[in-house]
Order: structure tokens, then sequence, then C-alpha cells
């Protein structure tokens, strides 16, 4: 497969399952996707984020020889709306290394309390954040405080995650 000419062929679930179908279990593959996923072209690495993630999902060590770059890739100015929210989606189901805890607080709680991000990218950070919150209790208030800051100016999706995080 010309991974390349497959991810610009159509932007589809179809493909996306495609794609994640002939990386399989292989790191190696993998690694060729990712090389896609920092492409510069936009539209290559914003159709390569969405297979990778769920790669990543279901294989997490894949990500760990590349997490460095993962996580410099979300300080890229003008990063697609795509990247950022594939690459959160991710972060929900992994183990963060613990070298990067602070920076991706940070980012979530950007992401969080922007009002300019989209839903998914936020619901995607709420969760990030929650998790980490069981090992780091005391992000807990400045969580509550961005919900109730956000809650009005917010959609059902966020609204719904938000909730989960208030009753956990």
């Amino acid at each position: 497969m010309n991974l390349r000419e497959t991810i610009l062929a159509e932007h589809s679930k179809a493909n996306c399952n495609k794609i994640v179908t002939w990386v399989g279990d292989s790191q190696k593959r993998f690694d060729g996707l990712f090389n896609l996923f920092l492409n510069s072209e936009y539209r290559i690495n914003q159709r390569a984020a969405w297979p990778l993630s769920y790669c990543v999902i279901a294989h997490p060590y894949f990500i760990s020889r590349h997490f460095a770059k993962l996580i410099k890739n979300l300080h890229k100015p003008g990063i697609h709306d795509s990247v950022k929210r594939n690459t959160v989606r991710l972060l929900q189901h992994i183990s963060i290394p613990k070298e990067f805890h602070g920076e991706i607080m940070d980012l979530c709680f950007h992401y969080l309390s922007s009002p300019t991000e989209p839903v998914a990218v936020k619901a995607f950070s709420l969760t990030i954040l929650q998790n980490l919150s069981k090992q780091y209790p005391e992000i807990k208030n400045e969580i509550r405080l961005i919900i109730e800051e956000r809650w009005e100016h917010e959609t059902a999706a966020f609204h719904s995650r938000a909730k989960k995080f208030l009753k956990s």
C-alpha cells in the first residue's frame, strides 16, 4: 500500500479503518504513518491524524518512541483542529509519561478555557485532566472553576463531560 496516496484518496471512516487495518500491529508501518502525520502538508497531516489516533488507542506502545514529537506538534502555530482533536483523543487512552504531565496539563487547561477551541478538543482535554487529577488532586479545583466559568457558553457535549467530572 502506498500510504500517502491512500491518505490523499479520500477522507472517510472506511479509509481510516483501511489504514488502521493495514498498520495492524506493525511498529514500522505505524512509524510511517506518524511521519506523514508530522508532514507539513496540511491535507496529509490532518487526514493521517484520524487513523493515527485509532492505532495508538489499539496499541499504546506505538507512540512511546514518538511521544516528545507528538507533544511538540501541539505547539505548532496554526495547527489544524483535526490534528489537535485526534492527538488529545489518543492521550485520553494512554499512560502519559510523567515527564510530560505538566506540559500536557498546561495544554489541556488552555484548550478547556479557550472560547475558540472546538468542543471535542475541550471534551477530550477534560478527560485527560480528569485522568491526571488522580495523581494531582490539587488541579481539581482549577478544573471546576473553568467548568463553572465556561458552562453557559458551551455545548451539550461539554456539559456531559463536565458532569461526569463533577460527579467523580
